[in-house]
This record gives structure tokens, C-alpha cells and sequence, in this order.
């Protein structure tokens, strides 16, 4: 696997002029990412996050700040970092009256492929994909999901060092989805593809990314392992009930000392309190309270890191500021 690093950005940023009013975009912008990783880009609609990845895939030019992918210049030498990388966006990208197959053969040929070569790189990925009984089949004829599985297929018909995956699994069925992400996974381990995605899935950054970067307002406001956010920024959960209120109230003072952090009141005769080592600290906690009727524990969510960073859902959406598409549409 890749140990080198294949996506350096330092200072990128990117603004626009909406209306006559300048929209900060990216801000700042400073990202490693290392050969081989898999890394989630997390953050609501309008935080930046396809505005950075159009920039790293050398779609748009930055305002200031530079940026290396796979070695190489996004403004110097777009052609090279064009050679090494694959993007899929999100919408579908293959041409509607194409055969799956033709489809493939074809943007081998973009890429300066010859066609031998092209069409057995498209039948390794017909293959891999579970495309191979459609590769004769119309576009047009596809699902949602065997268009996603075709769009990977394209975006990997030249062998990629690094995959700009945007959205990738949006609009998919939960079977989709699923299996989407481990054809994903299986490209990862064997090629050491390293992978870069936005996603609103959070349950897919939990389980598969290896690191989480979360923007918000064209900021990177967090980026650390999902199990180092969920400890550090939101904390387990640990819910008591009491009998009474008069035993809901007397161990307030128990459950402080105990834990280290001040109790909330859920209701007259619940208690909750956020703690960065739930496992460890219930069982204390029950031995500790005499009066103690229930006890649970929940430990935290992605979604419960970024109310903590940002106040608000990662699905929630940006309804005050133009969309980055927009932003983009209207400077263009």
C-alpha cells in the first residue's frame, strides 16, 4: 500500500461573487491525506465540501492557497493530477445511449488507453462490479444503484491512485448502498486505492473511514478518528431512574463526585450525565447509588460530534446562504 502523501492543500481557498456580495466558500483550507487512506469529508450542505473536492480535482481554480494531488500541482499540472486521479460526482456520468460496456471501453480512450488494454480493464471492472450480465445493456436501462456501481467503474478504468468520491451513495435503497460500499472496500484492498468522500450517511463514516474531517462556513473545524471525536467532543450518555424525586435529588450530589461532571434533570425522577468513558464509569455509578431503579447507557453518534461542534444536525441543510453549486453558477 501507498505510504506517501497523496493529497496536500495548505491554505486553499475559494470565493465567489453572488449578487455583488463576496461568498467565502473554502476558507483556509490546510489537508493531508496518506497513500492508502480512506478519509470522510462531513459537513452540511454549503460548508465547502464539493467546492474543496472541485478544486482538488483541478474543476476549479482556487482564489489563494495551493494544493498537491498525487505529487503534483492542481494549477501547474492539471493534466497530470487528471492522469492519477478518478472523480465521481453526484450525478451519473456515463452517456445515456452508450452500452455499459462501450461506456467504459470509451473513457479508457480518454485517457490515452489503447483499445486492448481499455476493454480488458473494462471487463476486470465488469467483473469486479457485478456488471458483467449488463455490459451489452443501455445506460438508460440501468438502476440507481448499477448506475453508481457504473460511475465507480468509470472512475477506476485507469487504474487511479486517489478516488474523489462525492456523495457516492445518495438516492441508493439500503441494499444499494451496502453493496455499493463493499465493492468499494474490496477496489481499496486490493489496489491500495486511497479514497476520499463526502457523505450524509453517517453510519458510512462511522464504519468505514478511517479518518473524519468536518467543515462548516468553508472551515475545517475537526479531524481525528470517528472513535476520538465521539470521546472527545460528545461523551457517552449515562440515564438513571429513581423511584422518587426525593431519590432522584439526593444523588445528584453522588453522581457528580462520582463522575467527575454535573448532572442534567431529564425529568422529576431521571438524571443524565455525559461522560468520555461510559463503560468504565456505570458500573461505578450503580454501586455507588442505593435509590438507583434503571440504568442506561448510550454511547454517541457523528451526529452527536458535529451538534456538539456546530449546534446543529449534519442533515440539516443551509438554508440561509446560496448552495456552493450557486455560488458557483452565478461567478461562473
Amino acid at each position: 500500500m501507498t505510504t506517501s502523501t497523496m493529497i496536500r492543500a495548505r491554505g486553499l481557498t475559494k470565493q465567489f461573487t453572488v449578487k455583488r456580495e463576496r461568498v467565502d466558500a473554502v476558507t483556509d483550507l490546510d489537508l493531508d491525506v496518506e497513500g492508502g487512506e480512506l478519509v470522510a469529508f462531513l459537513g452540511p450542505n454549503g460548508a465547502g465540501k464539493s467546492t474543496s473536492l472541485r478544486m482538488l480535482t483541478t474543476l476549479l481554480p482556487p482564489t489563494s492557497g495551493t494544493a498537491r494531488v498525487a505529487g503534483f500541482d492542481v494549477l501547474a499540472d492539471p493534466a497530470e493530477v487528471r492522469r492519477r486521479i478518478g472523480y465521481i460526482g453526484q450525478g451519473n456520468s456515463a452517456g445515456h445511449a452508450q452500452r455499459v460496456r462501450d461506456e467504459l471501453v470509451s473513457q479508457g480512450a480518454f485517457y490515452g488507453m489503447n483499445r486492448a488494454h481499455a476493454a480488458a480493464r473494462a471487463d476486470e471492472l465488469l467483473e469486479s462490479l457485478d456488471l458483467a450480465p449488463l455490459a451489452k445493456r443501455s445506460v438508460t436501462a440501468l438502476s440507481g444503484g448499477q448506475k453508481r456501481r457504473l460511475d465507480i467503474a468509470l472512475g477506476l478504468i485507469h487504474s487511479p491512485e486517489i478516488l474523489f468520491l462525492d456523495e457516492p451513495s445518495t438516492g441508493l435503497d439500503p441494499q444499494s448502498r451496502a453493496n455499493l460500499w463493499q465493492h468499494i472496500l474490496d477496489l481499496r484492498r486490493t489496489h491500495g486505492t486511497t479514497i476520499f468522500l463526502t457523505t450524509h450517511y453517517l453510519d458510512e463514516a462511522d464504519q468505514f473511514a478511517e479518518r473524519i474531517v468536518v467543515m462548516d462556513h468553508g472551515r475545517v473545524i475537526a479531524d481525528d478518528t470517528a472513535s476520538a471525536l465521539k470521546s472527545t467532543l460528545a461523551g457517552d450518555v449515562i440515564t438513571l431512574g429513581f423511584q422518587s424525586e426525593t431519590d432522584a435529588t439526593a444523588a445528584r450530589t453522588t453522581l457528580e463526585r462520582v463522575t467527575g461532571a454535573a448532572p442534567s434533570v431529564v425529568s422529576p425522577t431521571r438524571l443524565a450525565v455525559t461522560v468520555p468513558d461510559g463503560d468504565r464509569v456505570l458500573p461505578l455509578v450503580v454501586r455507588a447509588l442505593d435509590a438507583l431503579a434503571t440504568a442506561a447507557l448510550r454511547q454517541p453518534t457523528l451526529d452527536d460530534v458535529f451538534l456538539s461542534l456546530t449546534g446543529r444536525s449534519l442533515r440539516e441543510d443551509a438554508t440561509t446562504a446560496p448552495s456552493e453549486r450557486e455560488a458557483e453558477k452565478v461567478s461562473a
